[in-house]
This record gives structure tokens, sequence and C-alpha cells, in this order.
């Protein structure tokens, strides 16, 4: 009988101990372990991305022979690069060229795609799936293919070295991949509104100036930086359709190098300076871009 008294006391205070060490995790929780080699995982992307952006940025600031003997720049830390590019170079003409070409292609390339990503979203025409398709086939043509044929309908049309020929063949690019984007997109927007805008006496256009064009904001925000990256960085088009006089950055940095020697200082120093403007517009529309890319994605 003690016995038993004895052993019971123990019973129950073990039982609570080992039912607490074999409570399952959780779901969604990590192991202590698991959740280390997450975040050195995570760390170790991170600072394989970041270190090419990095590196160019201590070459730009050091002598033109630095990424030859890195040592060197932190002797001779400056701003001669950037100083000789902005002064002595066509780079602020390359820079205007870039601005005016991305701004156009921006806004002619979402105001079309937004106009066909509605229409295909509300509408039913005869060659209706015929177009969506259409939008699907051209991106699947490696650009240089399309050069030869690009360059002939330019010459033509006598729009070779012209801001409207490149920003033409610019928006064949980013519209049909902005247009099927925001198709899906509408698709989210409830039909509702329409039928409202309509019974308000709003024309279809009105209805999409006024009523879906601000809900569609996040969409629109996505294909506008898609557009602007676009016609940003691009660099074989603008080389085959431009003329020294109207060079785009992407073009114009090409001059730094050549078959016997490159200029390094100036070449880092520029690319610092081009990626300036695509970082600013990213930071605009950042609070943007995983909401219209998400929505986008799941209906079309």
């Amino acid at each position: 009988m003690s016995a038993t008294t004895h052993s019971g006391p123990a019973a129950s205070t073990a039982t609570p101990l080992s039912a607490a060490a074999a409570t399952p995790r959780g779901r969604g929780e990590r192991s202590r372990g698991a959740s280390i080699a997450l975040h050195a995982a995570l760390i170790t992307a991170s600072a394989i991305a970041v270190f090419p952006v990095l590196w160019i940025l201590f070459i730009s600031l050091g002598p033109s022979t630095s990424w030859q003997q890195p040592h060197e720049v932190l002797r001779h830390l400056g701003l001669g690069n950037y100083r000789f590019v902005l002064m002595h170079t066509s780079f602020p003409k390359w820079f205007l060229n870039s601005v005016i070409v991305a701004g156009a292609t921006t806004v002619l390339g979402v105001l079309i795609s937004a106009s066909a990503g509605y229409a295909i979203s509300r509408m039913r025409f005869p060659g209706h799936k015929s177009l969506m398709w259409t939008f699907l086939i051209t991106q699947m043509f490696p650009m240089a293919v399309l050069i030869v044929p690009l360059y002939n309908l330019l010459a033509q049309l006598n729009l070779i070295d012209s801001y409207l020929g490149l920003i033409l063949v610019y928006c064949t690019i980013a519209v049909p991949f902005c247009a099927w984007m925001l198709k899906g997109y509408f698709d989210t927007i409830p039909r509702d509104i329409d039928e409202a805008g309509r019974v308000d006496g709003l024309t279809p256009f009105g209805t999409f100036w006024r009523l879906i064009v601000p809900l569609a904001r996040p969409g629109l925000a996505v294909t506008a930086f898609y557009s602007f990256l676009t016609a940003w960085g691009e660099v074989a088009y603008a080389a085959q359709f431009m003329g020294s006089d109207h060079s785009t950055l992407a073009a114009g940095i090409r001059t730094f190098a050549s078959d016997q020697r490159a200029d390094w200082g100036s070449m880092t120093a520029a690319s610092v300076l081009i990626a300036i403007p695509a970082t600013v517009v990213f930071l605009l529309v950042q609070r943007h871009l995983v909401t219209g890319l998400t929505a986008g994605g799941t209906k079309g």
C-alpha cells in the first residue's frame, strides 16, 4: 500500500513534463535550427545580390585602373570619374534622350495597354481570343530576330534615328505584357462598378477613365515601372536604330570601351548614375508593386 501511495505523486508530476516536451509545434512555427538556417540562407542570398552593386560603386570612386588594383581605391577616393562623365562626355545629352524616350514609352505604353486590357476584360468582340493569343505570341520572339524587320519598317517610315521610332519599338515590347497583366487586374474589379457608371449616364470610356482607372492604380504602377525599365535599360534596339546625336544612356555608355581599352572608371560612374533614376521610380511605385503583381496574376 505504501509503495502504491509513493508512486502516485511521482507519476502525476512526470506526466505534465513529458506531455509538455512532446507537445508538437504549431502550424507555421519553426525550430531554432531551421530559423538559423533560413536566416543564414537569406543573408547569403542578399550578400550575393548586393555585392555587384557595391563593387561597381566602390570601383567608381577610384582611378580608372582600380578594377585591376582594388586597394588603390582606398588611397585615391574621390568623385573624379563622376566629374569627368558629367562635364567632359556626352552623358548629359544621353540622359536627356533617355528621359524623353523612357517617359514617352511609359505614358504611351500604359495608355495603350490599359485600354486594351480593359477592353479584353469587359467586352466581347470578334477576335477577342485571337487578340489575347497575339499578345502572348509576340513575347515568344527573341529580340535579335526582330531587329532586321523592325529596322526595315522604320526605314520605310523615315523613323530611323528618331525618338518616335524608338518609342514605338519599345511599345511593341511593353504593351503585350502590360495588357496581359492589366487584363488580369481588371478582372478582379467588380463589374457592378461598370453597370453603376452606365446607370449614371457615363460612356464606356467615361466609366473606364473615371471609375476603373482610379481603382487600378496598383496595376498601372506595375505596368508603368515595367515600361520605364524596358526603355531605360535597353541596348540592342537603341544601338541599331539611333545615331550618335540621339543615343540613349544604355547605348552611349558603350563608347567608354573599345577593342583595345576600357575606361572602367567612367563606365562604373556612368552605371551608378544610370541606376539612380530607375531607383527613384522604383521607390515611387514600390507600395503598389506587390498588390499589382499578385492581383494581376491570380485571374486571367
